[in-house]
C-alpha cells in the first residue's frame, strides 16, 4: 500500500526519470550536431549567457528596473529619417549616376541601414507604449528601405534572443556551407558583400515559415508605397532607396555590427559590445551585450545600463571601431562564418513543434 503522499513522490520519479531521458535524448543529438558541424563554436553550458547575468544585475541593482519600458523619441526620429529620404529622391531627380550613386551609399545606406535598427527597436515593442503601435510603426520604418522586412524579422528575431545560438532556430548564424565557401580574404570580401542576401534569404532555407498575417500586411504597404515612389520618381527614386539598403547592409561602416555582435574573437565570449559614435545614428544597438541582458530596455537606456552596472561590462572585450571589426574579420584567417557559438538545448522534436506553431511571434 501507499503510504500518504505516495503518489506524488511517484509522480516526482517519472519526472525525473522524464528528465534523464530528455537530457539523453539531447545530448545524443548534440553529438551528432557536432560531427555534422565541428568547425564552429560549440557550447558546453545549459544557457546562453545573457538570462544569468540579467539575474545577477537585478540583484545588485534593483534600481536598474527604472529603465524598463519604451522611448517616446523613437518615432520622431523615424518620422525626420524618413522625411529625409523622401526629400532626397526628390533633390536628386536630375543628379548625375555619379552623385546618385554616391549618396546611396553614404546618405541612403546610412539612413536605411538606421531603419533596419529602428525595426529592431520596435520589434522588442520599445518605441511606442502599445504592441500594435510597435508594429505599424515598423511598417513606417520599413518604408523607405524598398523592400518588406519588418513582420518577417520580427518572428526570427524574437527566436535569436529566446535562443540564441541554437542550432536552426537562430537563423543569424550562417550556415555550414557558408563557412566551407567562404574560407579567405578574397571570398570574405565577397561574403561581406553579399550580407544582405545572405540575412534576409538565410532564414528561408534554415527554418522557413508561412507568411503570417502581418507579413501579408507588411507587404501590401510596402508594395503600394513602392508603386507610388516609381510612379512619380522611376527607377531613380525606387533604386535610391532599394540599393541605399542593399549598400548600407554590405560593405559598410554602419553594417559592420552585423559581425561585431555575436562572431567569436575572443574565445569563451559570444556577445560583444561597441562604444563608439555610429551608436548615436543607430539606436545604440553596439550596446549589445547590454541588449542581450535587457532587451525590455529602450535603446536611448542601454548606456545607462553600463554605468550602473560597470562590474558586469568594463571587463568584457568590446569594440569602438565598425570599420575595423569588418577589416579585421576580413584579414584574420582564424575568423570566418564558422565564429559563431552553437548549442543544443532544444530537442529536434520541440524545434518541429516550435515550427508547427508558427514559431513565438505570428
Amino acid at each position: 500500500l501507499l503510504k500518504p503522499g505516495g503518489t506524488k513522490g511517484l509522480d516526482m520519479c517519472k519526472a525525473n526519470e522524464s528528465a534523464q531521458v530528455d537530457q539523453t535524448t539531447l545530448e545524443v543529438q548534440r553529438k551528432a550536431k557536432i560531427a555534422q558541424a565541428p568547425e564552429f563554436y560549440w557550447d558546453e553550458l545549459t544557457e546562453e549567457p545573457h538570462a544569468t547575468r540579467r539575474k545577477l544585475i537585478v540583484a545588485a541593482h534593483p534600481e536598474i528596473k527604472s529603465l524598463f519600458g519604451h522611448c517616446p523619441l523613437t518615432k520622431w526620429k523615424v518620422l525626420a529619417s524618413v522625411l529625409i529620404q523622401l526629400i532626397s529622391i526628390h533633390l536628386l531627380q536630375d543628379a548625375s549616376w555619379q552623385t546618385w550613386l554616391f549618396c546611396c551609399y553614404t546618405l541612403s545606406g546610412a539612413i536605411n541601414h538606421m531603419m533596419t535598427l529602428a525595426m529592431h527597436e520596435l520589434s522588442h515593442n520599445l518605441g511606442a507604449k502599445k504592441q500594435i503601435h510597435n508594429r505599424w510603426l515598423g511598417f513606417f520604418a520599413n518604408l523607405p528601405m524598398g523592400i518588406p522586412a519588418s513582420a518577417s524579422f520580427k518572428r526570427y528575431h524574437m527566436e535569436h534572443h529566446r535562443y540564441q545560438g541554437e542550432d536552426v532556430l537562430d537563423v543569424d548564424i550562417p550556415t555550414s556551407s557558408e563557412g566551407k565557401i567562404f574560407t579567405n580574404t578574397p571570398m570574405k570580401v565577397l561574403w561581406c558583400f553579399l550580407q544582405p542576401a545572405f540575412y534576409s534569404l538565410r532564414p528561408m532555407f534554415v527554418n522557413p515559415k508561412d507568411p503570417g498575417y502581418w507579413e501579408k500586411v507588411n507587404y501590401a504597404v510596402q508594395i503600394t508605397f513602392d508603386a507610388i515612389i516609381w510612379y512619380f520618381y522611376g527607377f531613380k527614386g525606387l533604386g535610391y532607396l532599394v540599393f541605399g539598403t542593399l549598400l548600407g547592409m554590405g560593405v559598410h561602416p554602419v553594417a559592420g555590427h552585423f559581425i561585431a555582435e555575436h562572431y567569436v574573437m575572443n574565445k569563451g565570449q559570444e556577445t560583444y559590445s561597441y562604444y563608439g559614435p555610429l551608436n548615436w545614428l543607430c539606436f545604440n544597438v553596439g550596446y549589445h551585450n547590454e541588449h542581450h541582458d535587457f532587451p525590455f530596455i529602450a535603446g536611448t537606456n542601454l548606456p545607462k545600463v553600463r554605468a550602473i552596472a560597470p562590474e558586469f561590462y568594463d571587463d568584457l572585450p568590446h569594440y569602438h571601431s565598425w570599420s575595423k571589426v569588418i577589416l579585421d574579420y576580413i584579414v584574420d584567417p582564424e575568423v570566418g562564418p564558422f565564429a559563431r557559438m552553437k548549442r543544443v538545448t532544444v530537442s529536434d522534436q520541440e524545434k518541429d513543434e516550435l515550427k508547427k506553431s508558427g514559431g513565438l511571434v505570428q
